[in-house]
């Protein structure tokens, strides 16, 4: 079997397409050698001249092996891996001299195949694969078929694949689910995005500016209004004068619910963001999965949450939260740090002095946001040191995040606990899947003060200034939307429409596929009948269904073996043989078709003119190449009409 260019051509796009996604992850120096390389090798097959001397591919190799522990410190580890793997099948290419090594290569890129699925599991990159193995898998059949055109290899490989799917799905469906992110290295899993613990002026705005999936939610039963629906993330107790963060709670009390009613129903699909936290409606009571819930109402997973998560809970839309509170984080809940935004302060303590109801200071803090020219926009100018005194006197323009924060400091400085509570406000509904889709765009930050006989009582100081943005989303609220991400902005429904369609298919995909876990097998697997499922059944399963799939593409194929006779003459003539052994004139194995015909005008005096005359016809096309249209048309014709 010879390596003709052809076949070295087609290895050559193999490795380049396997490694092409993997360009964004690796070091910009090993895609250029690797691209090198790779020229290097089309170069000597184009040109004919002879591979490189095995000490210099040595050299060569040793070099990038030295360039990889430099640049990563290691030569463990998943990117490590995978670098090697690419310029190992590079280097090999350059040694290419016999089968076996183009054998290797194709194994290589097979392998290499998955090694892409350990940082996208996204439906382009499946498409992008499967394109790349039909390519692999005709390069493969070219090195045992050279001589096939493209088209024959293509339907073979075409073929391969498309009998490898029964078995692909038998498998997916029964092997043993292993919990975790793919290949068990959490911290080799998706990369954080998302809400932080901390805020600052403009960290919720830039994060309004991404339009990427936080995560989708299915409700069972009754759809809460829009304005109730807020997404809990952190809790921001503590601030420096700029910063707020979470700090430290100072009770370990478990949170409570008193007079909670209006019970509302969902499911969660939450992206990775390598965080703890999860998020739930306000206020959240029960979750499906073991989750911590904090003193203030944050649920916090017990790891960062590296790989998809699905969970179901609880909510109640009315309640009173916390009633006993501990002084110590009411104490936490007053604190604000010194010489800092003394206007605000001075403002709140003059509000203080006309009222002393808290919730009539309250509504005097929103009145004032209303009534005095402030504007909710994504691009507000910076602020300085007292950088409250500034927004709420100066600048007066500014995001949610200005908003909850001054509210809360002007709340702390009236002697009214407070705190900041960040999270997503809204969502877009899918009609076309039934859920809807919160995003990056969709994070939000408002305030939470504690009254007496009332507990934590929600505050959102945004809807003061923009209404809009609470009842219809982000893009409503603002006077000039084109700083917003693409899907964040007011669509066409034709756009709209196919926006859902792909979002809907990536949800299935991401629920049956990606999400495919423990929980979702058993009851999967319950609802076809199985029961008592345990990984012992599983295993036997999956083994009988193999065994099962292999025996019958084996009898297919052992079918494909019987002899076939596309010749449509030699087939009439089978056919009038057949009437003949209808009524008992069978033709032996042995005999020609003219001793044939004259036993059988013998047993069948009546009919034997028709007989030697269908013969003579079947012999004159079938051995004399007198094969016309109008002589075939006039056998079968004959054949047709023989009756006995």
């Amino acid at each position: 079997m010879k390596l003709t260019a052809p076949l070295i051509y087609g290895l050559i796009a193999s490795i380049l397409l396997v490694s092409a996604p993997h360009a964004e992850h690796l070091p910009l120096w090993v895609s250029a050698v690797s691209l090198m390389l790779l020229g290097w090798r089309a170069y000597l097959t184009y040109s004919g001249n002879a591979l490189p001397a095995r000490w210099l591919l040595f050299l060569v190799t040793l070099s990038c092996v030295g360039g990889i522990a430099s640049s990563f410190h290691t030569l463990f580890g998943r990117e490590v891996g995978v670098t090697l793997l690419i310029l190992l099948a590079s280097l090999k290419l350059l040694e290419l001299r016999a089968v076996r090594d183009a054998v290797v290569l194709i194994y290589l890129s097979f392998f290499i195949i998955i090694t892409n699925f350990f940082y996208s599991q996204s439906i382009p990159t499946a498409a992008f694969m499967m394109f790349t193995l039909v390519v692999i898998m005709t390069t493969w059949v070219r090195l045992h078929t050279g001589h096939l055109n493209i088209k024959p290899r293509l339907r073979i490989a075409g073929i391969i694949l498309l009998q490898a799917i029964p078995l692909s799905l038998l498998i997916f469906v029964l092997f043993p689910r292993v919990q975790g992110p793919l290949w068990g290295m959490p911290q080799d899993a998706y990369g954080s995005s998302g809400l932080s613990d901390t805020m600052s002026p403009g960290s919720v705005s830039k994060l309004s500016l991404s339009d990427a999936v936080a995560f989708r939610v299915t409700y069972n039963d009754t759809i809460p209004p829009r304005d109730k629906m807020y997404w809990r993330g952190p809790v921001l107790w503590d601030f420096d004068g700029r910063t707020w963060t979470r700090g430290q709670n100072a009770t370990l009390r478990t949170p409570l619910l008193t007079n909670a009613s209006t019970p509302i129903n969902y499911a969660v699909t939450l992206e990775p963001h390598n965080k703890r936290w999860l998020f739930a409606l306000d206020m959240p009571t029960r979750i499906s999965i073991p989750a911590e819930f904090a003193p203030d109402f944050q649920l916090l997973n017990k790891d960062p949450l590296n790989a998809r998560l699905r969970y179901s809970a609880t909510s109640q839309l009315s309640y009173q939260a916390n009633l006993d509170e501990p002084p110590p984080q009411i104490r936490r809940a007053l604190a604000l740090p010194e010489r800092f935004n003394p206007r605000t302060r001075k403002l709140a303590e003059e509000w203080r002095k006309q009222t002393s109801d808290d919730e009539a200071l309250i509504k005097a803090a929103l009145n004032y946001f209303n009534q005095n020219a402030f504007e909710y926009t994504l691009e507000p100018p910076p602020l300085g040191v007292n950088s409250v005194d500034d927004f709420l006197f100066e600048t007066r323009k500014g995001f949610c995040e200005y908003y909850a924060s001054s509210f809360v400091f002007l709340m702390r400085a009236a002697a009214i606990p407070a705190r900041v509570v960040t999270g997503y406000q809204g969502g877009e509904f899918n009609d076309l899947g039934g859920y809807f889709i919160l995003r990056q765009s969709d994070a939000h930050a408002w305030a939470e003060v504690w009254l007496k006989d009332k507990g934590w009582v929600r505050y959102d100081p945004t809807a003061s200034i923009a209404p809009s943005r609470i009842q219809n989303g982000l893009s409503a609220s603002l006077p000039n939307n084109a700083a917003l991400p693409f899907f964040a902005r007011t669509q066409s429904p034709l756009l709209l429409k196919l926006r859902f369609n792909l979002d809907a298919i990536t949800n299935q995909w991401n629920q049956w596929v990606l999400g495919y876990n423990t929980e979702r097998q058993f009851a999967f697997l319950t609802r076809l009948g199985m029961e008592e499922i345990t990984w012992q059944k599983l295993a036997i399963n999956m083994l009988a269904g193999v065994a099962l799939l292999v025996g019958i593409f084996t009898l297919f194929m052992l079918r494909r073996l019987q002899p076939r006779n596309p010749d449509v003459v030699q087939n009439y003539y089978l056919k009038f043989c057949h009437k003949l052994a209808k009524k008992g004139i069978t033709r032996a194995a042995h005999e020609g078709p003219q001793d044939f015909a004259e036993r059988a005008a013998q047993l069948a005096p009546a009919k034997a003119t028709e007989i030697r005359f269908i013969t003579q016809q079947y012999m004159a096309l079938r051995y004399q190449n007198h094969q016309n249209e109008n002589a075939v048309q006039a056998f079968k014709h004959a054949v047709r009409s023989f009756k006995l």
